[in-house]
């Protein structure tokens, strides 16, 4: 009887190297937001018509969510997320205009309006994830507020009453915290993810993590660039219409793209320019 050969484990499966440029995340110091925010008045004075066009835009968006806010205040996480699923693109459009001029190539309005159109894919993506993350920020601050008044669920509307009395400190500390929690995780998603999506035309899980890498490595930093996005954004909230919103929008838009630039450092020489 004749033996069996003897049975070799093929070799283990070894992926090629990826051909994709390595990028590597700037240590970035405290001046670095304010001189974004100085490259991004620039655009902004560069193209003071495209900036009317998306302030423009920006501030109907606010204007619409603060009349339902009024209103109907139970709607108020609709539009919230209806806001949340337009304004990504709009942003884009922005970051467009300040990757031409820094490019050295004129900027177009419908280039900025339709530059989306081939990372769609990906936008998407990360778009519905940024939206999840909303809609389970206000889960759980309907959760806080149920735990701490043992009703059930309320309403959007019971909410708003609820933090706005001063008797509830404790319950507002609570649900400060969570939304807190929540805006970090949104801004340390979001911070570079939109503009390297338009820029490297890489997928949304890819921008995602590089993001957060980002806020990992510069935490200070880029928490100060938060904080200077919420305040002024917040000061442009208070004007009369959000009228605020026509400069605020477009500058923070610029800047954003600038941040992107600054943060995320790819090898010299490779660059995407379409």
């Amino acid at each position: 009887m004749s033996e069996l050969p003897e049975y070799e484990a093929p070799p283990p499966y070894i992926p090629p190297a990826s051909e994709a440029p390595d990028k590597t995340i700037a240590h970035l110091r405290l001046q670095h937001p304010f001189s974004w925010l100085a490259k991004g008045g620039q655009d902004l004075w560069a193209e003071p018509a495209i900036s009317v066009f998306y302030g423009t835009a920006f501030c109907l968006m606010a204007i619409i969510l603060r009349l339902v806010f009024r209103s109907k205040p139970e709607y108020t996480m609709s539009i919230a997320s209806g806001c949340l699923l337009v304004g990504p693109f709009l942003a884009m459009g922005l970051y467009e205009v300040s990757r031409r001029r820094q490019a050295g190539l004129p900027a177009e309005l419908g280039a900025s309006i339709t530059c989306w159109d081939s990372h769609l894919k990906s936008m998407g993506m990360l778009v519905l994830v940024l939206i999840v993350l909303e809609l389970l920020w206000g889960r759980a601050s309907l959760v806080v507020f149920a735990v701490f008044f043992n009703t059930g669920m309320p309403s959007t509307a019971g909410v708003i009453d609820a933090i706005f009395n001063p008797e509830n400190l404790e319950f507002v500390a609570a649900y400060c915290i969570v939304g807190a929690g929540f805006a970090v995780l949104v801004f340390s998603i979001s911070a570079v993810s939109i503009p390297m999506i338009l820029d490297r035309d890489t997928d949304a899980i890819s921008a995602a993590i590089t993001s957060l890498e980002a806020v990992f490595v510069n935490t200070i930093v880029m928490a100060l660039w938060g904080l200077l996005i919420a305040l002024l954004v917040g000061l442009a909230l208070f004007t009369p219409w959000c009228t605020g919103l026509l400069l605020v929008g477009p500058l923070l838009g610029y800047a954003s793209w600038h941040a992107y630039r600054g943060v995320v450092e790819w090898p010299a020489g490779d660059v995407t320019v379409a």
